[in-house]
């Protein structure tokens, strides 16, 4: 499993480098944009990957029974269909992701990935705004098409 984990989010990282590469191709030369700060955002740490798991007792008992990790409970967050499991890693943690209701996105997930797979991951990102500077976190989510950035909680 930690192979095939390393192995996608390698792959994901290929595609970012790909995309950064692409849109600075993309981007007008220098003298047009010389009235645009140079980093409006920077990047954080890595704050989870989340894993969408077909079996959450069995992820749990393998992160928590087998390879000795600390494991949160299950908590039902209903407003988007899931219950999360957070799996600490010292540096970062891996959220567990399982469908509640078979509105779930993660359900819609599982039916394309039977047997789960990495979700997403969530960067922090430093957001430039004047003076004062805020955190964010945000999920980039791997697609067919370049990696999406999306705004998930807020931490101030």
């Amino acid at each position: 499993m930690a192979a095939s984990l390393g192995r996608a989010v390698a792959g994901l990282l290929t595609r970012l480098q790909t995309s950064a590469t692409t849109a600075r191709t993309l981007l007008p030369s220098s003298s047009c944009s010389q009235n645009i700060p140079s980093c409006l955002w920077k990047l954080g740490r890595l704050n989870h990957v989340a894993i969408a798991v077909p079996d959450l007792e069995k992820a749990l008992c393998l992160y928590k029974d087998v390879l000795g990790a600390q494991v949160s409970e299950a908590v039902a967050l209903p407003e988007h269909g899931v219950y999360t499991v957070f799996v600490e890693l010292g540096n970062t943690k891996l959220e567990l992701l399982h469908p509640l209701g078979e509105e779930s996105p993660i359900a819609s997930f599982l039916q394309k990935n039977k047997t789960g797979g990495m979700h997403h991951i969530c960067i922090e990102l430093n957001l430039g705004n004047g003076d004062c500077k805020r955190k964010k976190q945000v999920a980039v989510r791997q697609k067919k098409a370049p990696p999406v950035l999306s705004k998930t909680s807020g931490l101030t």
